[in-house]
């Protein structure tokens, strides 16, 4: 196995950070053909070569080493019964083989393809949703009614500065 992981170690000292570039709802991220396109011309120089194979509920991510026929692999679960608003089964299916296909690849050649937030402590707010005129009459209600506080409110949802002004004094 010394083959494979030296290679793998000279892979990992040349392959550069890779850049999220693609637009996802509220967050960017490398896609997986900007992964390859960055990843198969590094790994082909020092020997690599990798497959990704779909074996029964599994993608099978396998990096080998050409010269020795030394392997590294990884298997990741394909989750089942998922559902996703405004796509049938196989489009479903199509997006997580997709999905842990580059995560499968980014995590066994230890490359970084986004920033790491957790390890420095650094978080990206979620965005709040607007609220509406109409809702926003319904939270003033039922703040009124004591159902609801001003707090939960502001917690909740982004205001515009004319409805954080019609609050202002509740």
């Amino acid at each position: 196995m010394k083959n494979v992981f030296k290679a793998l170690a000279n892979f990992q000292q040349e392959c550069p950070v890779i850049h999220k570039g693609t637009q996802g709802y509220g967050y960017s991220y490398a896609d997986l053909p900007k992964i390859l396109e960055v990843i198969n011309p590094i790994l082909r120089k020092h020997g690599l070569g990798f497959t990704q194979a779909i074996n029964g509920n599994d993608i099978e991510t396998v990096v080998f080493h050409f010269e020795s026929g030394e392997t590294i692999t990884s298997k990741t679960a394909i989750p089942q019964g998922v559902q996703l608003k405004g796509m049938n089964d196989f489009q479903v299916l199509g997006s997580a083989i997709t999905y842990l296909r580059r995560y499968s690849i980014s995590s066994l050649l230890g490359i970084v393809t986004d920033k790491d937030t957790d390890a420095s402590g650094e978080q990206e707010a979620p965005k709040k949703p607007a609220i509406d005129t109409k809702r926003l009459a319904k939270a003033i209600e039922a703040i009124a009614e004591s159902k609801y506080t001003k707090e939960e409110l502001l917690n909740n949802f982004t205001l515009t500065s004319a409805q954080l002004k019609l609050i202002e004094n509740i």
